[in-house]
């Protein structure tokens, strides 16, 4: 019989697991500190038994910054070769998650295509695709019904799964005492308060969180504990809606940690600047210092179009006061869903601001792709300036595009790039800035 179930069970017992050694390779750390901080809960490893082409990556405190990559068909868009392009351009550019929201028909087909692909980990939504694996109304759907789900996932090989455990009844009790201006903007959130209100029973993922915990256990699925009261408006923050599940997600982490599941947690959303630091150190608080997984912030609610830089913004300042893992937004959120040009654009804009993050809190090997991209430009080497580059590609294009008269340079100062004119200075060799191929 196996000597433990899950990584945070082998953690628990003092093993070192191959996932826990891979981690420690790609993070810069030694093995045993991984396996400390996961021992805790600090750490998780998101890795399904059966995902079988995961390279595991770990989300956690003194790790670097992960990002995820949404995707998946909907009722009104469902081209799943388009999807799958989309999967290829996120592993393209090191995305460590990806996760399938979709939410029409049946879905098991790609996210077994996806899943057998993925080097990167893969999370789902269960609730999202309860209406097309139950062939079901809602509110037809039974406790046991949502659990069947959650059960085909993990056994198809998802590496982690958001439950919106926390939306209990105490939780809408102060959801409907307070109010809202945008009242509940979670897709998984909103359904289990529908069928909450509908059915006037308790939220199933809550009541039967024991067994949920069995299921995650069996095939070492993480757990996300959603945020079903996220702010879907900056007005919203920080409410009493959102600080009360959070205190519930809290105590579900202490029940998941008891039954040896891994625990992240999800979190805003819409907030202003000023609040998000606060909002990271009182999750960290409540939660036991489980890795926090969030969306955006997004910080202003008046961009749509533009929302991926809306969402780095909040996302670096998110991660350098606590965050560990970024979810992506791309310039589409809120207007449609996003095509492939959408998703790269969020994809780069995440990844800024992981890495801006991973600068402030001292993650290995950060600052020093940031020294090499210096040196590499004072070298005016720019072949290794694209290599270094987040988005290499876009950085040829865009100077190959409009080739400078002076060699080395760009267009944009030619003979009068300042790095030429000092070291030509410092070498006492003219400037020669009036040369034939100056500017008339």
């Amino acid at each position: 019989m196996a000597e433990y179930s899950t990584q945070r069970e082998a953690a628990r017992k003092g093993i070192i697991t191959p996932q826990m050694e891979r981690v420690a390779q790609k993070e810069q750390r030694d093995p045993e500190w991984i396996r400390g901080k996961m021992a805790e809960g600090k750490i998780v490893i998101p890795c399904n038994h059966n995902h079988k082409a995961l390279d595991p990556w770990g989300v956690g405190e003194g790790l670097s910054t992960k990002i995820n990559v949404n995707l998946g068909v909907s009722g009104d868009m469902h081209d799943y070769d388009v999807e799958m392009q989309k999967v290829k351009m996120a592993l393209d550019f090191g995305a460590e998650s990806i996760m399938d929201l979709s939410n029409c028909g049946k879905t098991y087909k790609f996210r077994k295509d996806l899943i057998d692909i993925s080097t990167a980990m893969v999370g789902t939504v269960p609730m999202y695709d309860a209406i097309g694996y139950l062939e079901k109304e809602l509110t037809d759907a039974t406790a046991q019904d949502f659990l069947d789900v959650v059960r085909a996932h993990a056994e198809s090989g998802v590496d982690f799964v958001t439950i919106h455990a926390g939306i209990n009844r105490r939780t809408v009790e102060a959801f409907m005492r307070e109010g809202r201006r945008m009242n509940i903007v979670s897709r998984g959130g909103s359904l289990l308060f529908a069928w909450m209100q509908l059915t006037g029973n308790e939220n199933p993922f809550f009541e039967y969180f024991d067994e949920l915990c069995d299921i995650l256990y069996e095939y070492d699925m993480t757990v996300s504990l959603g945020d079903a009261m996220r702010p879907g408006c900056i007005d919203d923050a920080t409410d009493s809606s959102q600080v009360c599940e959070l205190i519930e997600l809290g105590n579900l982490t202490q029940r998941a940690w008891n039954r040896d599941v891994q625990v992240m947690i999800e979190g805003p959303g819409h907030m202003a600047l000023d609040e998000i630091a606060t909002n990271m150190k009182i999750e960290k608080r409540i939660c036991h210092e489980a890795p926090f997984y969030v969306l955006g912030p997004l910080v202003t609610d008046i961009a749509p179009g533009y929302d991926h830089i809306t969402s780095a913004i909040g996302g670096a300042i998110a991660a350098s006061s606590g965050a560990d893992f970024l979810c992506y937004v791309t310039p589409a959120e809120h207007l449609r869903l996003p095509d492939v040009n959408d998703v790269r654009d969020g994809i780069v804009a995440t990844k800024i601001a992981a890495h801006a993050a991973d600068i402030v809190k001292g993650v290995p090997g950060a600052r020093e792709r940031d020294n090499a991209m210096a040196d590499a430009r004072h070298a005016f080497d720019w072949d290794k300036m694209f290599e270094l580059a987040i988005d290499g590609d876009k950085a040829r294009d865009y100077f190959e595009s409009a080739p400078p008269a002076e060699e080395g340079t760009c267009t944009m100062c030619g003979k009068m790039c300042a790095v030429r004119t000092v070291d030509r200075a410092l070498e006492q060799l003219d400037l020669e800035l009036f040369g034939e191929d100056s500017a008339k």
